[in-house]
């Protein structure tokens, strides 16, 4: 008897329901298989089908958003649409509840962390792209309020996605709430000074006064001279300074540190911004008023730039022949972020002095990309 007699022999002994169920699932597995071949078609040609549909039937004026603010998520949004497909695919194992619970979970918490993860970059994108223009128009603090604004979308999209998930899951969540609502009374009477400090650390995470590698100032003990040293970690419970004098390693509860006022030292820097515009003819006295009231109107009064710190000088390159016109300033920033928003703020600027001296007849090139020295703060 050869193996595949054995093999004919042992199915035919299994039981006639085993063996039912087992064409079944088989049957659907081979289903799951050719529409997850689709969903991935299908994911690859969204954008594509995104982009028709707002070039067919979307107004003119919503092409330059989609292609600013859309296009740079494309990935994101192939990705995405692909798990959808994939979380509605698994209903085909619905009759197979472990199985099904099982897939349920796994795919419905991917589709829930990639779709936070897309509408925070959407977020992000439309406020780089239309926020800095709206928030300037408004306020001079628009940096700012982007960043502010940026956070608190990032908070109710992750609340939303939790809530999202839960409910995927068939989770009461009148009856998680109001566990934690009655947990975390007896925890704040039990624990008072924990959760001081543990809210120190959430201050402390969102506010980001300083991050791990910088230097910083203090002063914890009115009578005693100031600390200096250089922040090792931020805790759940305390920040780890290493003081400069001493080597030593100073811990401070992280509720101690939100309350107490803190000098940044590795923050005491400004960036030093250089512009070049080469115009082809040799520029007559009028015309460098002209050039230098335009750079002088549209950088003096520009949020974020040092005050008084623009210099611009305008001469006869060696090279070729033209005029060339140098300008100089000061960016001023407390943290990455604000400082790319404002370089954002440069840069419409820079849109704009092309658009005046255009109309003033006046041809020339910039030089791109800008360039940024990091620069010491001097007082």
């Amino acid at each position: 008897m050869d193996i595949s007699e054995i093999f004919q022999k042992l199915f035919f002994e299994i039981d006639a329901n085993f063996q039912e169920e087992l064409f079944g699932f088989l049957t659907r597995l081979g289903w799951f298989i050719l529409f997850t071949l689709i969903a991935i078609l299908a994911a690859r040609l969204l954008p594509a089908f995104f982009q028709w549909g707002v070039d067919r039937f979307a107004p003119k004026f919503l092409a330059e958003p989609h292609d600013r603010i859309i296009t740079p998520l494309r990935n994101l949004m192939v990705r995405s649409g692909f798990l959808i497909f994939i979380a509605i695919n698994i209903n085909l194992f619905r009759p197979y509840t472990a199985f099904f619970n099982f897939l349920q979970f796994f795919s419905y918490l991917s589709v829930t962390i990639t779709l936070a993860w897309f509408l925070s970059r959407l977020v992000r994108q439309i406020i780089r792209v239309y926020g800095i223009t709206l928030i300037q128009n408004l306020s001079r603090e628009g940096d700012d309020i982007l960043v502010a604004g940026e956070t608190v979308a990032n908070v109710i999209i992750g609340f939303l996605g939790a809530i999202f998930f839960a409910q995927s899951q068939d989770l009461n969540l009148v009856s998680v709430l109001t566990g934690f609502g009655i947990g975390g009374i007896a925890v704040a009477f039990a624990a008072k000074e924990v959760l001081s400090q543990i809210i120190g650390t959430v201050v402390l995470y969102l506010d980001r006064p300083y991050v791990p590698g910088e230097y910083i100032r203090a002063n914890f003990n009115p009578v005693a001279e100031d600390i200096y040293g250089r922040v090792e970690s931020i805790g759940i419970r305390s920040t780890k300074v290493r003081l400069v004098v001493t080597n030593t390693l100073l811990i401070v509860p992280n509720s101690i540190m939100a309350s107490t006022d803190v000098e940044n030292v590795s923050r005491g820097k400004k960036v030093m911004a250089l512009l070049y515009l080469d115009f082809p003819q040799v520029l007559a006295s009028s015309e460098r008023a002209l050039v230098e009231q335009t750079l002088q109107d549209s950088l003096g009064g520009l949020f974020g730039v040092e005050q008084g710190s623009v210099r611009i000088a305008t001469f006869e390159p060696e090279d070729k022949p033209g005029t060339r016109a140098r300008v100089s300033f000061f960016l001023l920033s407390s943290s990455s972020t604000s400082l790319n928003i404002r370089k954002r703020l440069v840069e419409m600027a820079n849109q704009e002095i092309a658009q005046r001296l255009q109309k003033n007849q006046l041809q020339f090139s910039m030089e791109e990309p800008m360039i940024y020295v990091d620069s010491p703060i001097t007082k």
